[in-house]
């Protein structure tokens, strides 16, 4: 784990998605290794109960978790728990098993520490899924699920995708991120409209019990995003996670012109959808859940997303560039701040920048 950044060149010689499914073999044996994770525990968990909090019913050890995209098809919970996450969001997950979009699908953007994905919810299909989080929950950890609509169903059958989600995962997970804003499928995200939204909350409410967070795109209009907002809350979600990849190209250089941008490169977007979010519910008095992702690769980004009222945050993208040591250092770094700002708990910091 401490050596890395010299494991990195090798790891970047191979394909971006050849060496994610190394990454996951790895995990899937490492829970069989004795004494293997029980170590990697001890030298990545960050235990303070300055980072502690209750958040919509769940305990979190500190503000990090793990976005959505790394464990499509939750087979490397056990691992990732050891590096000293706070919370898991596997998926995205899909009523029925699809391949994905043609390879290659991924690629890296060295130079910008940013990736470019157009996987297109490839993953196992709920049922297997749901599977094996049957065998581990409930978990130590908040656990959660990214769903999405099978590139195959109509926008006009999209709510029964998601209804049918949300009944196989209501008994094993901890909540549901709503996923309309993935760029991968087509048309997905014509769905972020408030007529469709209404409809969805208003459906899952009635099987889900748990929380329910909308998960946006940093590409929409701001006035358009804070409708989307309101309308979200308005019918029943507990937060909001900002943000998706974005589709601006010229962000990196070399780009494909498909999928996704995730990583540093997204930060600027990523943070300044989440003021805009944070600043109009503040405004209004109206509480609840904002969970930051997009670009935060150290404790700096991350402490900045808290200032603009991030509950909590989400790495993904800075995993593949950092290493596993990237939760202990954020983790690490927060604590640092929060004292020096004279912080006695991480919830007083949320927002005080706004």
């Amino acid at each position: 784990m401490l050596h890395y950044q010299n494991l990195r060149p090798f790891l970047f010689k191979l394909n971006a998605e050849v060496a994610h499914s190394i990454v996951e073999y790895v995990c899937k044996i490492a829970p069989k290794i004795p004494c293997a994770l029980p170590y990697v525990a001890k030298q990545s968990f960050v235990c303070d109960a300055i980072l502690e909090q209750e958040i919509d019913g769940m305990h979190f050890y500190n503000p990090v978790g793990l976005a959505a995209g790394f464990d499509k098809n939750a087979t490397m919970i056990e691992s990732l728990c050891a590096l000293g996450f706070s919370h898991l969001e596997v998926g995205a997950v899909t009523p029925l098993a699809q391949s994905g979009n043609e390879k290659p699908r991924l690629w890296r953007h060295s130079n910008e520490e940013s990736l470019q994905n157009a996987m297109g919810f490839n993953n196992d299909g709920a049922n297997a899924v749901s599977m094996r989080l049957d065998e581990c929950y409930p978990f130590v950890l908040p656990l959660g699920v990214n769903i999405g609509k099978n590139k195959s169903t109509s926008q006009e059958d999209a709510i029964k995708d998601y209804t049918a989600l949300a009944r196989i995962f209501k008994t094993n997970t901890d909540y549901l991120s709503i996923n309309i804003s993935s760029p991968n499928t087509p048309n997905l995200r014509n769905l972020q409209n408030a007529t469709f939204i209404k409809e969805l909350f208003g459906a899952l409410r009635e099987i889900y019990k748990k929380s329910i967070y909308l998960k946006i795109s940093p590409d929409l209009r701001v006035d358009d995003a804070l409708s989307l907002v309101e309308c979200a809350i308005d019918n029943g979600a507990k937060g909001i996670i900002a943000t998706n990849t974005t589709l601006d190209y010229s962000l990196v250089t070399n780009s494909k012109e498909k999928g996704g941008i995730s990583g540093r490169v997204l930060a600027p977007k990523s943070r300044e959808m989440l003021e805009q979010i944070a600043k109009s519910l503040k405004t209004k008095k109206r509480k609840t859940t904002l969970i930051s992702v997009g670009g935060i690769a150290n404790a700096q980004e991350a402490y900045e997303r808290i200032r603009l009222g991030a509950n909590l945050v989400q790495v993904f993208s800075a995993m593949v560039f950092e290493g596993p040591s990237l939760v202990k250092n954020i983790n690490m770094g927060l604590k640092e701040f929060l004292e020096r700002d004279g912080f006695n708990h991480i919830s007083e910091a949320v927002g005080v920048d706004l």
